[in-house]
């Protein structure tokens, strides 16, 4: 089987090229055809973060569970996170933009709803958990549903993501501050969070071209790297604090 047959069936069904990028960039090893090879570079990278994203919240998940504690863990600051990421997965599939451009807003708002139901759950009880994921399921029926939801609200859904993430974020930034340590926060959960953000920016700025989109990926990677950051700063004294916890 010809391997330039197969690399063609494999490319165009991942969506990663069109036939004239591929016949440039493939056939005739035309890489200094920039539109096309941006274009293929930011549909890769784009669904690698979208594979990425469907484990990306686990180490966090595990740690959480395992633990038997939401120690360290701003619910407020995981509320305002999963509304930012429901209402832009939302918004990016009623304006039709590219699956690869917004895929991993499914996956970390499942893993983020998980998170939410274990901190209320080890710290309100398991009533309580059931009820915020019923108000969640009922939230994205109504979003989801165009008879109810105009696509200007969605819109301003979106721009107010920006805002939301900064305040999510910068409250998790203020716990870990005031603890001194970051608690139950994953390591790889927190970098993987800034790669992937920074990452957004290029694959938005060639997929969506959407300036609202643009900007709250940017905002994004600023928090999410400076919580990235206060892992490694905190590291140490995180340990000290996990095996406190553990003795008591």
């Amino acid at each position: 089987m010809d391997i330039i047959e197969v690399l063609r069936d494999l490319i165009f069904y991942l969506g990663l090229m069109t036939p004239e990028c591929f016949e440039s960039l493939v056939v005739d090893l035309n890489f200094s055809n920039l539109p096309c090879l941006k274009l293929a570079i930011s549909k890769a990278l784009g669904l690698g973060i979208v594979v990425g994203s469907s484990l990306v919240k686990l180490p966090q998940v595990l740690k959480i569970a395992a633990s038997g504690s939401a120690d360290g863990i701003s619910f407020i600051g995981i509320l305002l996170e999963l509304v930012a990421i429901t209402f832009s997965g939302v918004y990016s599939f009623s304006n039709n933009f590219p699956f690869s451009s917004y895929g991993e807003s499914v996956f970390l708002a499942l893993q983020t709803t998980i998170i939410g139901l274990l901190v209320v759950t080890f710290s309100q009880g398991k009533a309580k958990a059931i009820l915020f994921g019923a108000l969640y399921a009922g939230a994205v029926w109504t979003l989801m549903n165009p008879v109810i939801t105009p696509p200007a609200f969605l819109w301003y859904g979106q721009a107010a993501n920006i805002p939301m993430i900064l305040l999510g974020k910068l409250i998790q930034i203020m716990t870990n501050f005031r603890n001194g340590h970051t608690g139950q926060l994953s390591a790889v959960t927190c970098f993987l969070l800034s790669l992937g953000a920074i990452a957004r920016i290029f694959t938005s700025v060639q997929e969506t071209g959407d300036n609202i989109v643009i900007l709250t990926y940017v905002c994004s990677s600023v928090v999410n790297t400076i919580i990235a950051l206060q892992v490694i700063l905190y590291w140490n004294r995180t340990a000290e604090a996990t095996s406190l916890k553990k003795k008591q």
